[in-house]
């Protein structure tokens, strides 16, 4: 009697951001679809992918790292693959297989759609293949979605990418480089994709671009991302709706009035800031000064009283003196964000910046990044322990481990972290969480009662 073949099997390793998650979810979904099954161990696959960063220094060293360990599997499994994917990928392609023959599979930004076909012509022999091509419309790009819909590891909550690329060349960023120029979907695709998602049940949807306030600029609409916004909030079944990532400079007084009109918008919203200097801003290239971007936080306040605000914030930059770091731990006090993502600024080849003497002293950064960092540890656990004795709703993601004192793990609109106990409780439903203890990283609650259920 015949037996059916072991299904191959592909491990993925993710680094960087969640267009990196979405787009890792594309590949596994699509080799799935091609009859690979996915493995959490390197040692059992027979393809290896990893799908890199390049935005600072440290996420390619990561990945760099993480190559040097994989690539002794081929003392066990010869005939393993080896495929070093996005945006490291994309800026470095040939450098990279030059220094790591081992390499089968160099694949860009734009070239997810082929991945299956690449591994079949692997399997006959063929390569090692370097595709780095970019999708110069959106037509071309098509097959790049079509009927893939990947969630972001979790049951109920989902991302959707409506566009890539950036046209903004900020001094720092390389992304511009390593995702080509802005590209939307249309309309009725990201629709399409979404309406099966919550088919599925889905409840909140997270819309990403590198920039979602430039959407539908290159399809010539006239209307801005507001619009296309408003209809996805009508979409039954959605509970809640999210999008990043928005640039100041983009953020329009129609978009800001939708944190009013629409109550499955999540009163969350990130919004990257970079500096508190205008002299380094703009040296950054970032398109605004400290002034302009107190603007848009106060009409985002008055818009939604309740909104909770998050940010990117890069210490370091070439020039950047004391003075101009003190603007910047100013501006952080004065805002008040519920968290920040901080960096230190390191140099990205073929950048404006890359042209600029990287002056600050790598002691400097660290002791700037760290004073950042404790400052804000401070505003975000004030604002935590501001909660407790209130109710939020919180989205149900998960349940903790048996026995845990807290069972029940998910977010709340304004995107903090909520664990709380509670019977007759669901992944997928919107709870009424009475908040009793505060922590850095989350909060502990209690349930009160069902807001919707789950489906």
């Amino acid at each position: 009697m015949s037996t059916a073949a072991a299904p191959r099997r592909v491990f993925i390793e993710t680094f960087g951001c969640q267009m990196n998650d979405y787009d890792s979810a594309r590949m596994l979904r699509l080799l799935q679809l091609d009859g690979y099954a996915p493995t959490t161990d390197p040692a059992a696959a027979d393809v290896v992918i990893l799908n890199t960063c390049a935005v600072r220094d440290k996420a390619e060293q990561k990945a760099l790292s993480s190559l040097g360990r994989h690539k002794f599997l081929r003392e066990e499994n010869p005939a393993v693959k080896f495929v070093l994917a996005g945006c490291f990928a994309q800026r470095a392609a040939r450098k990279l297989w030059e220094k790591y023959p081992f390499i089968h599979l160099v694949l860009g930004t734009d070239a997810i759609s082929r991945l299956p076909a690449h591994l079949r012509a692997l399997e006959k022999g063929r390569g090692p293949i370097i595709d780095v091509e970019f999708a110069a419309t959106y037509e071309e790009d098509v097959a790049d979605f079509g009927d893939i819909f990947p969630g972001k590891g979790s049951p109920v909550a989902a991302f959707v990418t409506i566009m890539r690329g950036c046209n903004n060349f900020c001094a720092y960023c390389v992304v511009p480089y390593v995702r080509g120029r802005e590209r939307s979907r249309p309309e009725g695709e990201i629709r399409r994709e979404i309406e099966q998602l919550v088919g599925r049940g889905v409840r909140e949807i997270t819309l990403l671009g590198q920039n979602v306030n430039s959407y539908g600029l290159d399809l010539g609409q006239t209307e801005d991302f507001s619009g296309l916004l408003r209809r996805i909030h009508e979409i039954d079944g959605l509970a809640r709706l999210r999008f990043t990532t928005s640039h100041p400079k983009d953020l329009s007084d129609r978009l800001i009035q939708c944190f009013a009109d629409l109550p499955k918008l999540a009163n969350h919203l990130h919004l990257p800031v970079q500096s508190g200097s205008d002299r380094i801003l703009a040296a950054m290239r970032r398109g605004y000064d400290s002034a302009a971007y107190l603007r848009r936080i106060a009409a985002l306040r008055q818009a939604r009283p309740d909104i909770a605000l998050t940010s990117d914030l890069l210490v370091g930059f070439p020039g950047e003196t004391d003075a101009d770091f003190r603007q910047t731990m100013a501006l952080v006090e004065q805002i008040r964000y519920s968290n920040i993502f901080s960096f230190r600024y390191s140099v990205r080849p073929g950048t404006a910046a890359s042209r600029l003497a990287d002056d600050v002293p790598d002691k400097v950064k660290i002791a700037r990044l760290e004073e950042l960092q404790a400052l804000q540890r401070e505003i975000t656990l004030a604002g935590h322990r501001e909660l407790v004795g209130k109710e939020v709703v919180v989205l149900v993601e998960k349940c903790q481990q048996d026995g845990h004192r807290y069972p029940w793990s998910g977010k709340s609109g304004c995107y903090r972290e909520i664990h709380f106990r509670g019977d007759g409780v669901a992944p997928g439903d919107m709870m009424r969480v009475k908040c009793t203890q505060a922590f850095t990283n989350h909060l502990l609650g209690e349930s009160v009662g069902r807001l919707a259920p789950g489906r």
